[in-house]
């Protein structure tokens, strides 16, 4: 601002009325811009120049398009006295009189700091320190404040202050840099650290113009993340404000203009150098998000220092506000209820690696798919399609694969926590694009972890870009965004610069010739790994064989299943009742779960035919078991065929689902044949071995003995002989091995389950114990010693006739007292009738030859299991007696009274 002066062709203003206001900005040493109080928008402001003082100018730069013109530098000491009333003026409350005003409009006058004229005379102190000179020309003997001013410059020369110290100014005049040469590498060279700076302008409420202190750069500097209402410039050179820009214009000024604050300079995106301004009393950039002034913006979000996570939450709270900007502003889950928004849900299968069906408590099932991610896709899918009509996504697509794969490992079975992002509307067919169903788009979460966020990081998921005002978008959009950065910048999945893993699968479904093939080797492999991946029916699947890489038509042995409605030559079959019961049954045991099978034949479709067991359970057991299939009579050469006919007896009794309409037979035929059935005994030595907590025990045959050592000295020579790498052996579940025991020995044993390297659970064959052990201390199993050498040796019982109490003291009073008794000792035993996993059985002690079961029921210890065949009644009837005698002398369970009769259903006993 240049020297300010009244003109000689002036009117003072008749009896200056004293006026207030806040000083919004300081223009130089003797010139100030003062606003009112705001009402319902930005206030009303005015310039006031000081009378009778002269200051000099500050620093102006060329106007731009116009080559002539050269930058103007300050005057001596014109930046030392704009300070001086910055520091002191900036945001405070003046009073002013106006006492000239030009017929340009200019006005002069007095300023005083403060409500009223006892306070502080600006010019007075500028005169005083030396930083503006007194006009002397015209000077009225009746004026008495220019008197003053002018006996105040007499003194402020004679203590040689400011502008009349030795020496004169140059001193005083800044080195003004208006432009960076490469802003990029200055913003680097700062590494984030906080500079001090003055914020000289504000052009909108999220971009400043700052003098960098102490090098005096001017620059400009947009608030990292965020973007406020802006003022558009027209054709015609006028600017037309959006909604709110004028507000958010003011709401920065009058907390930051002239100030001095600190900035954390961030980034410099396109020239333009990104920022955050740190002031005392808070971070502007967060305030503006909070009073809805200003909206998160994601490209510049990224470099953001101070913690995105509180900008998106200032956000959030202006919405739900509603505040300003926002005033319009709908939730995208506005119309879901609570319960909708957020809930715990199973994980039942995962639908192209993005997208998961879940079940709700209530039973409902539902599909959520993942929000703002986008799976891998092939670029050029259109084109495979018609070249290979039997395109798999699944196994074509580059990293598909491996992203589902990554979510079934980490979610088949398990409960998650959803929260609904947004719902996706539905979409019809457009050129090029398909059609898209309604999809619920949610944030799902298992043990703290992100599924999204995790399949980001691992390059199997890419993030999508939304427009700026698009608000469908994951809540955890900006930790989703930074992982991506971490993918892309360590070169994961879909960003790696290697070649694509490519999977060969070979579908031999259907295929009879292939089939038969692979039909041999299957059989020969025993229990074999397999992932379910679809499931036609309850006892149809589609499997995939990860060792053999192929997949494969799977049906259920030994069991007769309800068939599913399905397209015939002479039109649609309708579904048979409780088809749909037994698909739901099988999708919820073993849908994209990790199972075995065991290959028995094939049919002439070329489908092979099998059991399937999943964590132990057989799935043909299973179905029959929930009275949703019946027993084939193929199953009759099966080894599972007395659990299947226990199973269905069982469900036929109840008359449950396929067996509501059941007839029995009549009672004659029965009783006829069960009479000619007489109790076997046939008691043979084994060695027991192992006792279990549930009172199932191992026992070795006698007779066999000899070969297991045999074959143990011969292994342990071998071994010594030639001993294993430590190390070198992978353990995979149901894999047989060797594993050496805690006494140094090498057993034989199968792997159960690998929870890591140090951790194998393992079985050990011959003896019936188990074992957690580390993978150093596995080998492989030599042919020579394998089961079919010699048969796994240890056989599981259980005691027939008793009923193990559910209380866990009692139980384990009697394992107790079976592991003293008989453990480790040779027993006779007798198989009694067959069970849903293993014989029940009577045992006797080798010398004395009495019952050990009866002999627990006599001491009080279990309960008699009552059974209802015949040729069984004279066991019972002594096991009940012994029962009755153990219960009048109360005797350890019954030490309290017969405690089933009313508390049965409560304690899990049935009598």
């Amino acid at each position: 601002m240049a020297s300010v002066s009244a003109p000689g062709q002036t009117a003072p203003v008749p009896a200056a009325a004293l006026q207030r206001g806040i000083v919004k900005m300081v223009l130089s040493g003797c010139a100030i811009i003062v606003r009112g109080q705001p009402r319902g928008g930005p206030p009303p402001e005015r310039q006031i120049n000081l009378s009778n003082i002269r200051a000099g100018a500050t620093a102006r730069r060329a106007a731009q398009g116009q080559p002539d013109t050269k930058d103007t530098p300050d005057e001596p000491w014109a930046f030392q006295a704009r300070e001086f009333l910055r520091k002191k003026l900036i945001g405070k409350e003046v009073c002013f009189t106006v006492e000239i005003k030009t017929p340009l409009g200019r006005e002069y006058g007095m300023v005083y700091l403060g409500k009223d004229t006892s306070g502080e005379n600006i010019a007075e102190s500028l005169v005083n320190e030396g930083l503006a000179t007194v006009r002397r020309e015209g000077v009225r003997g009746n004026n008495p404040e220019q008197a003053r001013l002018c006996e105040l410059e007499d003194q402020s020369k004679a203590s040689k202050k400011g502008m009349w110290s030795e020496g004169g100014g140059t001193h005083t005049i800044r080195d003004l840099k208006y432009t960076l040469e490469n802003p990029r590498n200055f913003v680097d060279s700062l590494h984030q650290k906080p500079i001090n700076a003055i914020i000289e302008h504000v052009r909108d409420g999220s971009v400043v113009r700052a003098l960098l202190l102490p090098d005096y750069y001017l620059v400009t500097v947009m608030l990292s993340g965020v973007k406020c209402p802006t003022f558009k410039r027209e054709a015609d050179g006028t600017e037309t404000p959006e909604p709110f820009a004028a507000e958010a214009k003011f709401f920065t000024e009058s907390r930051l203009l002239q100030r001095d604050v600190q900035i954390i300079l961030e980034s410099c995106h396109n020239q333009i150098i990104l920022g955050t301004i740190l002031h005392p009393n808070g971070n502007i950039t967060e305030l503006l998000l909070k009073e809805g002034f200003a909206r998160c913006v994601d490209w510049s979000m990224a470099v953001y220092t101070q913690g995105a996570e509180k900008l998106r939450a200032a956000e959030r709270s202006a919405k739900e506000r509603k505040v300003r900007i926002w005033k319009d502003y709908v939730a995208p889950t506005a119309n879901l209820d609570q319960k909708d928004r957020q809930f715990v849900a199973k994980v039942m299968q995962v639908v192209n690696a993005d997208a998961l069906v879940v079940k709700l408590n209530s039973g409902e099932y539902k599909t959520i798919h993942l929000s703002s991610i986008r799976p891998p896709r092939n670029e050029g899918e259109e084109k495979n399609k018609d070249k290979d009509k039997r395109f798999r996504p699944l196994y074509d697509i580059p990293y598909m694969f491996e992203a589902r794969e990554f979510l079934r490992k980490k979610l088949i079975g398990k409960k998650v926590n959803v929260t609904v992002d947004y719902i996706r509307a539905a979409t019809g067919p457009g050129e090029g694009t398909p059609a898209f169903p309604e999809r619920t788009c949610a944030t799902v979460t298992i043990g703290g972890i992100n599924i999204a966020e995790a399949l980001v990081s691992k390059g199997l998921a890419t993030v999508i870009r939304y427009r700026q005002d698009d608000d469908q978008r994951s809540s955890h959009y900006d930790e989703l965004l930074a992982a991506e950065a971490r993918a892309i910048k360590n070169g994961k999945g879909l960003h790696s610069k290697k070649e694509v893993p490519i999977h060969r699968v070979a579908d031999i479904s259907g295929e009879t010739q292939k089939a038969k093939q692979f039909l041999p080797f299957l059989q020969r492999a025993g229990r074999s790994e397999a992932v379910v991946e679809y499931v036609f029916s309850g006892s149809r699947l589609k499997l995939y064989m990860p060792k053999e890489t192929c997949l494969i038509t799977f049906l259920l042995a030994g069991i007769e299943c309800p068939r599913s409605s399905r397209n015939m030559p002479g039109g649609m079959q309708a579904a048979e009742p409780f088809s749909d019961e037994a698909m739901l049954l099988t999708k919820e045991l073993v849908l994209q779960r990790e199972v075995e099978v065991e290959v028995e034949s094939m049919d002439k479709a070329g489908n092979f035919i099998g059991w399937l067991h999943i964590e132990g359970v057989n799935l043909s057991v299973a179905l029959v078991e929930n009275a949703l299939s019946k027993v084939h009579f193929t199953a009759e050469r099966s080894s599972y065929y007395k659990a299947l006919v226990s199973a269905e007896e069982a469900c036929r009794q109840r008359k449950e689902k396929i067996w509501a309409n059941y007839e029995e037979k009549p009672v004659e035929e029965v009783v006829h044949v069960s009479e000619e059935k007489e109790r076997v005994t046939n008691y043979r030595p084994v060695y027991v071995t192992e006792i279990a907590d549930t009172l199932h025990f191992y026992a070795q045959d006698v007779e066999t003995g000899a070969q297991l050592e045999s074959l143990m000295e011969t292994m342990r020579a071998e071994i010594a002989a030639h001993p294993p790498v430590e190390g070198s052996y992978a353990a995979r579940r149901g894999d047989y091995c060797l594993a050496k025991f805690a006494d140094g020995e090498w057993y034989r044993a199968r792997v159960e389950k690998v929870e890591s390297p140090a951790k194998v659970h393992v079985f050990y064959i011959d003896y019936g114990n188990r074992e957690v052990v580390s993978s150093t201390r596995l080998a492989a199993m030599p042919p020579a010693f394998s089961t079919r050498t010699l048969p796994a040796q240890a056989t599981e019982y259980t005691f027939a006739f008793i009923q193990v109490p559910q209380d866990e003291d009692a139980r384990a009073d009697v394992v107790d007292c079976v592991v003293r008794d008989i453990q480790n000792s040779q027993c006779l035993l007798n198989v009694e009738y067959s069970g849903a996993t293993c014989p029940h059985v009577t045992i006797q002690f080798g010398d004395t030859k009495d019952d050990v079961g009866l002999g627990l029921v006599k001491e009080g210890l279990v309960m008699v299991d009552i059974r209802k065949e015949k040729h069984l009644q004279k066991m019972v009837t002594e096991y009940l007696n012994s029962q009755e005698s153990a219960k009048s002398a109360r005797l350890n369970i019954w030490r309290y009274g017969d405690f089933r009769a009313d508390d049965a259903d409560e304690f899990g006993y049935s009598r």
